[in-house]
């Protein structure tokens, strides 16, 4: 089948592709940003991507008219924290004009569990899109999943900072919250073996594991499982605001969408009974299971997809990384730097593991106070790490950069700031002739950017000096 995927580099699309793949699908994907994604697929014959932004329906003419499913994976909750449902009902709009006009017979859409009179912002819109997406000339099967317990998940991230990082937890109240949390290889699983099946038509069903539990039940068995003893005291006086700060400090989060958690995470989700595994053959797996898998992928380094790739996590460039690709140089301050280089592969490979565990090779605690600093002012900071500890793509999150561009034939890596400053900046390495090239470029915006780049030039001389002199170093 030729098979559409939306949301192709989001949590649940980076990973069902693959498995399109190996039931021998074309799987077509709409990207804002090619450059992006082209690293990605390019070993892959049968993926093809296209240029198309589902906020502006103008771009969906690139798109082919010969498909014959589509999967509907757009989420854009805490682009931002007001606004997101109109984003969310105008591409879903957008989508179905788009679908209607191409010869698709099934459309399969992954939503949330909205079995509460009184929803939150994030499930309303989620039930609205359901409602937008559905037509006369297309079927729509609609999952709708609870929490979704995998590596890389908000969810499953924002719970192991919450276990690992506390050993005593003061929490608010909606700790004792019931849900009903699936594994993501079973959300996979349903919306895998749903394609092409006609007495999937039209339905729309609750997918979720075993167990109802309350999340501070999931926070313990966590713990549990992790051979962590944790206590949790829940207390009343927390309000959304301070919950959401709360969350936002402990935890890897943004407190854009630490606050769209906090409103959802009051709210029961607990999902309707049916058929459903038996019709597709799923049998869900225990919360447990699901942690000690994911576990598994961490440990092998095998994270296929994380929630901090997506820009959700900073929504500072707004999805188009190759407008960030040409630095400027005009108006710009610069600390330049070069060493020659010996071994360029094991430079190479030093320049691909920085960040994250491995650290940033010379005064790690400046960095790490940056990066308090940076969070305090609503930033990032250097919570995020990086999905892999010596793979980098285009779009990756690395701590509070973002990896602009990533090419390790053509030697030469590019990294945007998505720190609080008063302008914007990169971080340039590359290696020409034997020479590698260390450029920390910074375009000012206004005095304040001025006597920002003067404030911490002190430091930048030592700690790029420092840096690019541990990056060469010869053992």
């Amino acid at each position: 089948m030729r098979v559409l995927v939306t949301g192709a580099t989001g949590y649940i699309g980076k990973r069902i592709i693959p498995l399109l793949l190996q039931e021998g699908h074309m799987v077509i994907c709409p990207v804002r940003d090619i450059p992006r994604v082209q690293q990605l697929f390019k070993d892959q014959e049968d993926v093809e991507l296209v240029e198309a932004d589902f906020l502006k329906a103008e771009t969906l003419n690139n798109l082919p008219k010969d498909i014959d499913a589509a999967y509907y994976l757009i989420h854009s909750m805490s682009n931002s924290a007001k606004e997101f449902h109109i984003l969310e009902e105008k591409c879903a709009f957008n989508f179905k004009r788009y679908a209607e006009s191409t010869q698709v017979k099934q459309v399969i859409y992954l939503s949330g569990i909205t079995n509460d009179t009184k929803l939150s912002k994030h499930l309303l819109s989620r039930k609205n899109v359901e409602i937008q997406l559905q037509s006369d000339h297309y079927a729509l099967t609609v999952f709708k999943a609870g929490v979704i317990v995998g590596s890389g998940s908000a969810s499953f991230e924002i719970i192991r900072d919450l276990v690992e990082k506390l050993p005593v937890m003061i929490a608010p109240k909606w700790l004792d919250t019931k849900t009903q949390p699936i594994g993501v290889r079973d959300v996979l699983s349903f919306l895998t073996n749903a394609l092409g099946r006609e007495d999937m038509y039209n339905e729309s069903v609750d997918i979720f594991g075993p167990e109802i539990l309350t999340y501070k039940e999931m926070l313990l068995e966590f713990a549990e499982t992790r051979g962590l003893k944790r206590s949790i005291l829940t207390v009343p006086v927390m309000t959304p605001r301070l919950s959401s700060y709360w969350l936002y400090f402990v935890t890897s989060t943004s407190y854009k969408l630490a606050a769209s958690l906090v409103n959802s995470m009051g709210i029961e989700i607990i999902g309707k009974p049916s058929n459903i595994n038996e019709k597709l053959g799923v049998e869900p797996m225990s919360y447990k299971k699901a942690v000690s898998l994911a576990f598994v992928k961490i440990e092998q380094n095998s994270i296929i997809s994380s929630w901090k790739d997506s820009y959700v996590s900073s929504g500072k460039l707004k999805n188009y990384v190759h407008t960030f690709i040409n630095v400027p140089t005009y108006g710009c301050f610069k600390d330049f730097k070069s060493r020659p280089v010996k071994n360029a592969s094991k430079v190479i490979e030093r320049i691909w593991a920085i960040g994250g565990e491995t650290g940033w090779y010379y005064g790690t605690f400046l960095w790490k106070i940056r990066g308090f600093i940076d969070q305090f002012y609503g930033g990032t900071g250097l919570r995020r790490g990086r999905r892999h500890p010596t793979e980098l793509n285009a779009g990756d999150a690395l701590d509070f950069w973002r990896v602009i561009y990533a090419n390790k034939d053509k030697e030469k890596l590019l990294l945007y700031a998505e720190m609080k400053l008063p302008g914007e900046a990169w971080l340039e390495f590359k290696i020409e002739e034997g020479i590698l090239y260390q450029t920390a470029t910074f375009r000012p915006k206004g005095l304040a950017g001025r006597l920002y780049w003067y404030a911490v030039t002190p430091f930048h001389w030592f700690v790029f000096d420092g840096m690019i002199n541990a990056i060469v170093k010869e053992e």
